[in-house]
């Protein structure tokens, strides 16, 4: 029950903050962007509190861990990789245009509009 407050408040913080920005509407853009990134920031320590804010940050860290551990792509790779896709597109467009062609020749010849 009390995560369920406290992510309620988290909502409400985060939701002041946006309520803020449109109240203050005569105000300098600074104050009003800075108010928004105070709810913000105060939504986000309220929901890092609880339990699926644990869980979350938890999840999101072993989320960054992970994609550390990823072998990336070598720059030659990357533009061998690249260069098929687009020899594929070139090969492809230039297929559709040929089937695209032959059955616009046909639909003429098929309507009597062919050349003769």
């Amino acid at each position: 029950m009390a995560d369920k407050i406290k992510i309620a408040v988290a909502v409400v913080l985060l939701l002041a903050g946006i309520a803020a920005f449109y109240y203050w509407d005569q105000s300098p853009m600074i104050a009003r962007v800075g108010a928004v990134i105070g709810g913000l920031v105060a939504a986000v320590v309220v929901f890092w509190t609880s339990a699926p804010g644990k869980e979350f940050f938890a999840f999101a860290q072993e989320s960054i861990d992970e994609t550390k551990r990823v072998v990336w792509p070598t720059r030659k790779e990357t533009l061998q990789t690249t260069g098929v896709v687009f020899a594929f597109v070139f090969v492809m467009a230039l297929f559709l245009w040929l089937i695209d062609a032959g059955l616009l020749w046909a639909v003429r010849i098929l309507m009597g509009q062919g050349d003769s």
